[in-house]
């Protein structure tokens, strides 16, 4: 022990006499390094410690670009950081830079990390007294005259069967309606004899309606809301009109204070009730679609029109709604982008998870589409979305407008009555002709105040898993839905519907 001690002392002094005679040798040579160093140096060859300069050069490099791409990545996820953050941002300065329309909004939404917020700020004028209303009407270039049949063909294989109010509509006629021309005609509702019936006493009071503020209630599931910050000039202008059925004007005269005008009117509130005698449907949920998207036929005379669904209370005044979504941009038909989805069958999914509607009723709905030509939503379609909140349509009445509400009640007529499935469809067939503005969805919300239905609604046909369950049942409708049941003209049994990616929990 003692003489490793020894032995590693004399050892001290050895080494740092061999540096004190290389460090003089080196100054002997001008400061160079020994011949045997000089040659090793001179043929790439390295250091004391052996090692080859090469490999030591290669290292630092190695290391040097992992380096570099780390700090690229760190900067590019700042960059990404700093993008989400100015979406989100209540500051003007910042959410002005936020472009959702870019590639990397959409590549950042698609991977959940933009949290879309539920209500914004709507840039809205500050004076309803002072909107300009644009005089006239907006050109009809391609559809210039729109006609509708008003009677059914209801004679099928010999039989006779009562009209329906959507009508007979044969595949053929479904797809001549889809091509455009100068004058056309459509089925489009109110056939003779299929019910939705007005009195004539709201008949002649709709007739000087040319600014309208429509919503419906069915089956008494809900009660008026009065809307709120209404100016007084809104209120000369726009006719508010709740479309009923016989059992919601019941439950309105049970739970709210309904006055009787001098001419028979019915009115609460703000709000002129238009009963609808003999339900065209046996769905609650599709009868409803008769005022939502045939606003123009039920109110022939407006020229602009804002439908609001009947639970919701609206808090803007209507005409600022016409001027921000309708005139300032030159739009005459505006809706909301769905919070969630932009794709009818992520839409689709959502609905069978709910269980709003027959789950494979749904699913031969979306074959349909699919067979028919309807794909996946995606960026280069140029629309923010295929799939709306309909709870809320803005609307000026020119032919066109007329026609593409007219093909999407068919839709719903002939299918499921779920009409944000069908909207993105009618859309893609009529392609560029149809111009619509889809706003975003936080100013949707910050529209209206939401209450809950006075009920849920449930309907026996939405727990249907199997299309056996509904042949010789009373779960299927009588009277809508009819081309579901319809032999298709294409073979539909090829038709694999695309993997949907749920993108969030609320489906």
């Amino acid at each position: 022990m003692e003489g490793d001690l020894q032995k590693s002392l004399s050892l001290r002094p050895n080494r740092r006499g061999d540096r004190n005679n290389q460090t003089a040798s080196d100054k002997g040579n001008g400061g160079m390094p020994s011949n045997s160093e000089a040659g090793f140096l001179s043929s790439g060859w390295a250091s004391q410690d052996g090692y080859p300069v090469k490999i030591v050069w290669r290292k630092g490099f190695i290391r040097l670009v992992l380096v570099a791409g780390i700090l690229w990545m760190l900067l590019i996820l700042v960059a990404l950081l700093f993008h989400i953050w100015s979406c989100q941002s209540t500051v003007s300065f910042l959410s002005v830079m936020c472009n959702k329309e870019s590639k990397v909004y959409y590549m950042l939404d698609t991977m959940g990390l933009v949290s879309k917020p539920h209500r914004c700020p709507i840039p809205v004028a500050n004076n309803p007294d002072k909107i300009i209303i644009p005089n006239g009407r907006t050109s009809d270039k391609i559809v210039k005259k729109l006609s509708y049949v008003m009677e059914d063909e209801i004679s099928h294989n010999g039989s006779q069967s009562s009209p329906l109010f959507g009508g007979h509509i044969s595949w053929k006629q479904r797809e001549e309606s889809f091509k455009l021309k100068s004058n056309m005609k459509v089925h489009c509702g109110f056939i003779q004899g299929g019910g939705a019936d007005m009195d004539p006493v709201d008949i002649k009071y709709v007739k000087k309606c040319k600014f309208v503020v429509a919503s419906g209630i069915f089956d008494g599931y809900d009660l008026p809301h009065q809307p709120s910050n209404i100016s007084d000039r809104s209120k000369k202008l726009f006719c508010f009109l709740m479309a009923v059925d016989e059992v919601s004007l019941k439950f309105i005269r049970e739970n709210a204070t309904v006055k009787v005008d001098n001419d028979g009117g019915k009115w609460v509130g703000i709000w002129r009730l238009i009963l609808l005698k003999h339900p065209p449907y046996d769905e609650p949920r599709r009868n409803g679609k008769v005022p939502k998207i045939l606003t123009h036929r039920m109110f022939p005379e407006a020229q602009y029109s804002i439908w609001i669904d009947g639970k919701m209370e609206l808090i803007v005044d209507p005409l600022l709604m016409l001027e921000r979504y309708l005139w300032r941009g030159k739009h005459s038909f505006a809706i909301a982008q769905h919070k969630h989805h932009r794709s009818i069958y992520e839409e689709a999914d959502a609905n069978k998870r709910r269980k709003r509607y027959a789950r494979p009723l749904i699913d031969l709905h979306m074959k349909i589409y699919y067979y028919e030509g309807m794909k996946e939503w995606n960026p280069k379609k140029g629309t923010a979305s295929d799939v709306p909140e309909g709870a809320i349509i803005l609307r000026e009445h020119t032919a066109m407008n007329d026609l593409f509400s007219c093909l999407w009640f068919n839709e719903v007529h002939l299918f499921t009555p779920r009409d944000q499935l069908s909207f993105g469809y009618v859309a893609y067939r009529l392609g560029e002709s149809f111009n619509f503005f889809m706003f975003p969805n936080c100013e949707y919300n910050s529209l209206f105040v939401l209450h809950p239905h006075t009920r849920e609604h449930s309907s026996p046909i939405e727990w249907v898993k199997r299309l056996d369950e509904l042949k010789n049942s009373n779960l299927r409708e009588t009277r809508g839905g009819l081309g579901l049941f319809t032999p298709y003209p294409g073979n539909l049994k090829s038709v694999v519907l695309p993997n949907v990616t749920r993108t969030s929990k609320a489906g």
